[in-house]
């Protein structure tokens, strides 16, 4: 099993919509693949047309008083399973706190999960704290989507360096760049700067309205415009990640 993160310092710089549509796409090629939403906002759970069940329910999982496998959903795709959230997921922190060994917690619940799935996908929220701690620590790779602007770059900067100072495995941070305008100086300067750095993927995601219409439509891109430009680039993007965090050994037949 491989667990990705998709995770950045800052908001709206699409996290969700890059974990919504790879975790589809790893759907679709047969990967067992489960989204957890840790994000209080729910869009993950949103897109994939889930809710949690019951009252406080992420609150519940990160306290124990009930398994973590217990709160898992289908969604409506094959191969694609959701642990969806809601608004007491913004006590992560306070929670984690109170436990034993609050900086791995997360990774604890995710291994009771390792039988079932390829593939878990986190849907991370802005921040850094002991909730992004322990994510840190469960995840094998944490993907970061950058907007090639000075500010969203000074937050990957800020993250690197908390990964060197806390001593976090930096080998596992890898960064794309996502809603990319060419037509921007700053974006294509910025872009041919990084492009010399390995932590940075070589696809790009731009800033197309196809991509807006996911909360429209409440799916994946691929459900309805897969021959757009924008599908064509989260194809790219999720060929690559496959490539550099070694998925193709881990993978079975559809489900």
């Amino acid at each position: 099993m491989t667990t990705i993160a998709f995770y950045n310092l800052k908001g709206g710089v699409g996290k969700t919509t890059s974990a919504i549509n790879l975790s589809y796409l790893a759907a679709q090629e047969g990967y067992k693949t489960l989204v957890w939403d840790l994000d209080p906002q729910g869009s993950s759970s949103f897109y994939l047309g889930v809710s949690t069940t019951l009252k406080n329910e992420s609150k519940k999982v990160l306290k124990s008083d009930i398994d973590l496998i217990s709160t898992v959903q289908h969604s409506i795709y094959t191969n694609l399973w959701v642990i969806p959230a809601d608004i007491s997921a913004r006590q992560a922190d306070v929670l984690l706190s109170e436990g034993k060994q609050s900086k791995k917690r997360l990774g604890q619940l995710i291994s009771s999960l390792k039988k079932d799935y390829d593939l878990i996908i986190i849907d991370s929220p802005p921040g850094i704290s002991l909730l992004h701690d322990n994510i840190f620590n469960a995840a094998d790779w944490v993907l970061m989507p950058n907007i090639p602007t000075t500010l969203s770059i000074r937050s990957y900067e800020t993250v690197e360096t908390y990964f060197e100072e806390h001593e976090f495995d930096k080998e596992k941070l890898i960064c794309f760049f996502n809603m990319v305008d060419k037509r921007k100086n700053l974006h294509q300067e910025t872009i041919n700067y990084f492009n010399q750095d390995d932590f940075f993927l070589k696809s790009l995601i731009p800033y197309l309205s196809d991509v807006e219409k996911m909360g429209v439509n409440e799916s994946p891109i691929e459900t309805f415009a897969k021959g757009s430009f924008a599908a064509k680039c989260y194809r790219s993007l999720w060929k690559e990640i496959k490539e550099k965090c070694f998925l193709s050994k881990t993978k079975k037949g559809k489900a």
